[in-house]
């Protein structure tokens, strides 16, 4: 019994880490609301051959729920989630083996700083990146983004986009407002 409980302190404390440490995971999780979902997913506007990128995925919930609608719309569209903590990669690897759109869904374990994200995309027309990522981070992002891609649209959750003040169109969500930019 004793062991078991050790066993289970190591457990919960390296779960703990791998959460709070910026090391392991720069940007804190925080799950996108359900109730904003919809409004999600229709800032995407989900297209037919588009490439659909969400850095900080966290446990892919937006990725998963967008790659079910375009499924539902035969559309063939390519899902990227992109995230560096370890725990939450497992739990969209588990969640992507069940969904019945896996074979146009990307997991990426990665730093999205580090990482091409012109590679990201694969013979599709648009690319779209969706963001709910701390908002002191949001411009190193779009630096990132802009580099990689001439031309994409962004949808950002909760946090405007400073720099991209002119081109925003706000949309009220029913917790947190949704942030989208064409032509980003």
């Amino acid at each position: 019994m004793t062991a078991l409980l050790v066993v289970g302190f190591f457990l919960i404390l390296i779960v703990i880490v791998l959460f709070a440490f910026p090391r392991f995971s720069p940007i804190p999780y925080f799950p996108t609301n359900k109730k904003d979902l919809p409004l999600i997913l229709k800032a995407l506007n989900l297209k037919n051959s588009q490439t659909v990128v969400d850095f900080g995925a966290g446990d892919g919930e937006v990725i998963f729920a967008a790659a079910e609608e375009s499924l539902s719309k035969n559309f063939d569209t390519l899902f990227v989630a992109v995230d560096i903590n370890p725990i939450l990669i497992l739990i969209m690897l588990a969640r992507r083996i069940i969904h019945p759109n896996k074979k146009n869904i990307q997991i990426v374990y990665g730093d999205m700083f580090k990482l091409d994200a012109g590679s990201l995309s694969k013979k599709k027309t648009e690319t779209v990146f969706y963001l709910y990522i701390s908002p002191w981070l949001l411009e190193k992002t779009v630096k990132i983004i802009r580099k990689s891609h001439d031309k994409s649209r962004l949808v950002s959750y909760f946090y405007p986009v400073p720099s991209l003040k002119d081109i925003e169109k706000k949309i009220d969500g029913n917790i947190h407002p949704i942030y989208s930019y064409n032509a980003v």
